[in-house]
């Protein structure tokens, strides 16, 4: 066997497997946990009040639109964005959401709430449960990403949103590659792009991907209008601008959290088999199970990983903590696949298969007796 390939960060538990693009410095910490190290020195005071010259800019000056567009899914952190922007900056956003069809019953109640305990206005964007089915069984295929319309639907509808009502900022929370991976340094003032969009939250996969696929799994381009990002011009011609809160705010997930919960926003009733927090993912009751999932079975760690590099990250947890907990959580198959093969109709056997074909060889290799074994943090 020649494993061994895989590096992990001496600091929290990043492996340089990771999905999203992580860099290692001479002393062996990844640049996810250079880039958190930037935030002690920032002066978060200074920043907000950039935040607010920024969003002065744009707040609507005869009450006749919306100030502005925030992409939620009912979760702690769109509790956080919303109450910052409505509350405490006091612009009169519209809020928009992609909806999955796979809602926990916390999330879809979250959901509901969030518009209440904010008094927002709220788009619901949900595809014909057919074509989702489609680009479920099309994705996992492809992919090996069953919820790649989810990441298209919240980088590409509420984008639609602002080109329809002539809302030109639209205010996303963290941007995740520089938030767990280091891509940026919040002195970049990261913003958001269609590169970044296509390449990245995407995998490099775009709407008509989907097409061409013939029996069960065939789609016309008339059935994917919702993930088919404006044209330049339409966005040139509204000004439209995507920005992260994370660059002006401190941004925290347990922060977010306790802040969430003073309006009502309530945690996973049971616990999870991949990962111990219940106050994430609650609008995909996959992202937390088999989607998931099918990041460890891809780049040999998952959602606990995750987490456990965020709670080291803020000083909630250490090394040698997380690590017992990757070890006991990261290689669980979840039981929601279940509902996912009826969701799709497709069996274990033809899943497990097809999964099998996406292992990363950096971390995966083959016994002779047919059994899969990978370099482990703990190794």
């Amino acid at each position: 066997m020649n494993l061994g390939k895989v590096k992990y960060c001496k600091k929290c538990v990043m492996p340089s497997s990771s999905a999203i693009p992580v860099e290692f410095n001479e002393n062996g910490i990844c640049s996810g946990c250079n880039a958190a190290s930037e935030k002690v020195g920032i002066d978060w005071v200074r920043r907000e009040e950039q935040f607010k010259r920024l969003l002065s800019q744009y707040k609507n000056k005869d009450d006749t639109n919306y100030d502005c567009i925030i992409p939620v899914s009912g979760g702690k952190d769109s509790y956080f964005q919303v109450h910052m922007i409505k509350n405490v900056f006091k612009m009169n956003p519209l809020l928009v959401t992609y909806n999955a069809n796979n809602w926990t019953k916390a999330g879809y109640e979250n959901l509901h709430n969030m518009r209440e305990a904010f008094g927002c206005d709220h788009i619901l964007y949900t595809p014909s449960i057919d074509l989702l089915k489609k680009m479920n069984r099309i994705g996992f295929q492809m992919m090996g990403d069953m919820n790649w319309h989810g990441h298209s639907g919240i980088n590409t509808y509420p984008f639609i949103v602002s080109v329809e009502k002539k809302i030109p900022l639209v205010i996303y929370g963290e941007h995740g590659f520089m938030d767990i991976g280091g891509m940026h340094s919040y002195s970049d003032y990261v913003e958001f792009t269609q590169r970044y969009r296509l390449e990245h939250n995407l995998r490099g996969y775009d709407w008509q991907d989907f097409l061409g696929h013939s029996g069960r799994d065939k789609i016309e381009e008339n059935e994917l209008l919702g993930f088919k990002f404006p044209s330049d011009a339409s966005i040139k011609e509204v000004g439209v601008r995507g920005i992260y809160i994370s660059n002006y705010v401190d941004w925290s997930g347990n922060n977010n959290f306790k802040i969430a919960q003073q309006y009502g926003f309530k945690e996973n009733e049971d616990d999870f088999e991949r990962t111990y927090w219940r106050i994430s993912n609650l609008d995909d009751m996959h992202e937390n199970g088999i989607h998931d999932y099918m990041k460890y079975i891809k780049f040999g760690y998952g959602r606990a990983t995750d987490h456990v590099i965020k709670d080291i990250k803020e000083g909630v947890m250490t090394r040698s903590e997380g690590i017992e907990i990757v070890k006991k959580m990261d290689h669980i198959k979840s039981k929601d696949l279940y509902r996912w093969l009826e969701y799709v109709d497709m069996t274990e056997e033809e899943f497990d298969e097809i999964a099998d074909t996406f292992r990363d060889k950096r971390v995966w290799e083959k016994t002779a007796q047919a059994n899969w074994i990978k370099d482990n943090i703990w190794d």
